[in-house]
This record gives C-alpha cells, structure tokens and sequence, in this order.
C-alpha cells in the first residue's frame, strides 16, 4: 500500500469514525458544563450579594470561575464523567479563586483603588457556594452520562488485545461497580488455546492477535485495549498502534499495575522513552491533618443532630430483647493499635458462644470473616438496624474520640490480623473507617480477596475528594441495603 493510498484511507476513516460521534457529544458534554458552572457562580454571586449587598462579585465572580476551571483542566477529555478527578480539579480551583484574588488585589488594586478588599472577600467567600453547587451539579450531569452508557450511546466499543489471564483481569475490572465508558466487544489472545476460559465470562473470542484489523472492522470497536504480553515488544506495539489508526480506533495500553488513581500516575519522556512515574501513596500524618480535622468536626455535628434518633434506638434495643444497648468490641485500628469499638446491639448476649456451633454456615468461608444470611443471633430490631447501618451509628464517637475516621477500611478483630499476610497489613496504615469502600461497593456480598482489594486501593490512592466521593455514595448504599446481614 503506498504513502498516498494509507492517508486517503485514514482520512475516510476518520469521516466514518464512531470517535468523530463520540468527540462531538463530548463537545456538548463540555459547553453543558460551561453553562452549569456558569450558574453556579451566578447563584454563589447572589447569595454572597443577598448576605452583603454587593453587586461587583456578581459581575466579578462567573468568569473568573470559569477561567479557574479551565485552569486546572476540568473541561479536559480525560476528566470528563471519570472517577474522582473531576470533583479533584474543580476543588483545586476553588482553592485557587481566593488566592487568585487575594494575589490581584495585592499586585494591582490595593494602591490603584481598582478593587476594594471587601470585593476580594466577597470573592474568598463565594468560593465555597461556587464549588459546593458546582461538584452537584458536576454529580447530576455525571449520573445522567453514566445512564447514556447504560443505554450503550457515547460508550466505546473496546476490544481487548493480549494474554488470556490478563484479559479475564481488566474485564473483570471494566464490569466491576456499575456502568462505565468502556464497553467489551471481544478479545483476541496470544494464547487462543484458552479461549474457552474467556467465553466462560461472557466474552468473545476472535481468535489470534494476527486478524486484529478484520476483528475490528468486524465488530465495530472504536477503541483497542493492549494487555501486557511477553510477545509485545516496541515494534509490535508500534504496529499494531498503526492498525488500529488506520480502523479509526483508540489505542490504549494497560499498565502492568492495576488499582492505581490517575492522579498518582505522570509521563515522565527520557532519551525518547515514556516512562510512566507512580508516585508513592501519600500516608504522611500532615497530609492527613486535614482529614483528621474534618473528621472530628463532622462527627460532633452529626452526635448532635442524630442524638434524639440515637437514644430512640437504644430505648427500642433494650425493649426488644435482654441485654445493655451498646455492644463494645475490641477491635484494631491504624498501626495495630487496639480500641474498644461501639455499635448498636443487633444480637443475643449469648452471640458469641453460638458462633462455634454456626461456623459450618459461614458464607464467607473464603477469607477471615464470619458471615451468613439470616443469622439466628440476630433479634428482630437489630436485622432492621443493620439493613440501614443503623447499628453503626455510635462509632461517632469512636471518630470523636480519634480512634475511627468516617471513611476508612472495615476495622478488623484482633484474631483476623493475627491471620494477616504481609500484604494485608497495608491496611492498618490508615485508620478504619464508619464507612469505606467495601461499604458502598456491596459490603457482606463482596467476597474477601475483593474487600481486601478495595481496602489496599482506598490506602494507596486516599484523597480527601475520594472520600467525599465515598460519602456521597454511602447514602444510596444504605437506603438500598444491598449486602447488609
């Protein structure tokens, strides 16, 4: 094929290509997320002008935000309805506003008269309206994203390239916790022998790397996912990046690690070569000192407000069935250090004699925890308690007191860390958490190796937006109750 007949054919390509579709609603994706944060500053403005009757930040304020987040990259393609680095960025930016203003008012009006320091405090203070009615409605229009690929439109039709194994993994992963951009056409395999394992899963098999072009064409994917391979050295990957080019199709390559946040990750060009950087997890307790304070303060907020449901709690606990209200559990928190772990009782004073005789029920027989559906311990208030994570309201004051943090791994008995590999122990580098991932990704329903997993994940990539994230989401977590027995 000549140098003229490969560029007429990328150039139909990329007339036809579903990506041309796909960057056009991203367009629209954008200019959306324009006109929301536009109004988002409007109201932040309004409400800061109702309070102090300004009219200058109402003028002041929308464009500036809009500059700020484009800034700190919010509009960008790979933030876009992805993970937790939209919420990251556009809380960067609104750490940024008052700076930002605070900067200009230094420079160029304390002298000149051009803006006051009420306006910049104005500005300072709308910060945080701004960014509250921004990460909603970033939240609305990402659920509404979300249901378009549920519905299979904007999606990517991605076909897996590499080893068997591999491929089981990052399909695994793709399906994992709800709907996302990528949806699984197929596979081709370096070892095609074990295509009926991958079938299995529900995947199609096409056969060899070798007919990576006609698999293409054949099952309209507009994106091709690379797995490492032994057989993948630069020149095959060069070539088959000039393949999918010439199909009109992504080429995207999976790293080696699995379970690492974006924001971890940067390109770091040597000599020609892109090495990737993984940054270490950042577990420092300064880093940490915000979190902490967040901690406690919500945690006074919510005893508070909750104490009138609490008391009714344990006046029904105790109505219900013998036995105190609180039931307290040692319990192992960040470094191995132990607590005294308060919750709701939900069972029989005699629990834990029972255990022994119920342990050939468990139904969690592949890891450490003991757990079963209608467990017989449990009195009638407390199944009602757990379905709604009711019984959990007390660990409050285990946050309170610094023991627990409201997001965090499950904190585990003494003789489950006893069992513990090396590995596992990660976990105890970060307090246990009210709630965590484990919670709003199934909670008794997960299996242990994928509890494990979620807990090692929420360690190394901890940032204060995933645990808002996480917050956010514990509300539909528990009024579902999915999990919970």
């Amino acid at each position: 094929m000549t140098i003229e007949q490969v560029t007429h054919e990328l150039h139909v390509v990329e007339r036809r290509s579903p990506e041309v579709r796909r960057k056009r609603w991203e367009r629209k994706y954008r200019i959306v997320l324009l006109v929301a944060d536009g109004l988002a500053a409007t109201v932040a403005a309004f409400v800061i002008h109702g309070a102090y009757g300004r009219w200058a930040v109402a003028l002041v304020l929308p464009p500036t935000w809009i500059i700020a987040m484009c800034a700190y990259r919010s509009y960008d393609r790979s933030a876009l309805g992805l993970g937790t680095e939209e919420y990251r960025r556009v809380l960067r930016g609104a750490v940024a506003l008052p700076a930002l203003a605070a900067g200009a008012y230094w420079l160029f009006a304390r002298e000149s008269g051009l803006m006051d320091s009420g306006l910049m405090h104005d500005m300072m203070l709308a910060a945080g309206p701004a960014a509250a009615i921004a990460l909603l409605g970033r939240y609305v229009l990402r659920r509404q994203l979300h249901r378009r690929w549920a519905q299979g439109r904007g999606r990517s039709t991605t076909l897996l390239v590499g080893p068997s194994r591999g491929v089981a993994e990052l399909a695994a992963v793709l399906r994992r916790g709800g709907v996302h951009d990528l949806r699984v056409a197929g596979a081709c395999l370096t070892d095609p022998e074990n295509g009926p394992a991958i079938r299995k899963l529900g995947l199609r098999v096409h056969g060899g790397v070798g007919n990576m072009s006609e698999v293409i064409r054949a099952t309209g994917s507009n994106t091709v996912v690379v797995l490492p391979a032994p057989e993948f050295d630069s020149a095959v990957l060069l070539r088959m990046s000039w393949t999918a080019a010439v199909q009109g199709a992504d080429f995207l390559l999976a790293p080696i690690l699995s379970d690492v946040a974006s924001s971890r990750l940067a390109a770091r060009p040597t000599n020609g070569v892109p090495l990737v950087r993984v940054r270490a997890p950042n577990l420092s307790r300064f880093s940490r000192l915000p979190k902490e304070l967040l901690d406690r303060a919500l945690a006074a907020v919510l005893l508070v407000l909750l104490s009138p449901l609490m008391l009714l709690i344990a006046l029904v606990v105790r109505l219900d069935s013998p036995g105190p209200a609180l039931f307290r559990q040692p319990r192992v928190g960040r470094y191995g250090d132990h607590f005294t772990m308060l919750k709701f009782r939900t069972m029989r004073q005699d629990a834990e004699q029972l255990r022994a005789e119920l342990e050939h029920l468990n139904q969690n027989s592949d890891g450490l925890l003991f757990k079963m559906k209608k467990d017989p311990r449990i009195t009638r208030v407390g199944s009602a308690l757990r379905q709604y994570s009711l019984d959990e309201l007390p660990q409050l004051i285990n946050v309170l007191t610094g023991h627990m943090s409201l997001v965090g791994p499950r904190p585990p008995l003494p003789e489950e860390v006893e069992e513990y590999t090396p590995e596992v122990k990660r976990r105890l580098l970060v307090k246990p958490g009210l709630t965590g991932l484990w919670q709003v990704s199934g909670r008794s329903d997960l299996p242990w190796d994928e509890a494990v997993r979620l807990d090692l994940g929420y360690v190394d990539n901890w940032s204060v937006s995933l645990d808002l994230l996480i917050l956010m989401r514990t509300g539909s977590a528990v009024v579902r109750g999915t999990g919970a027995y």
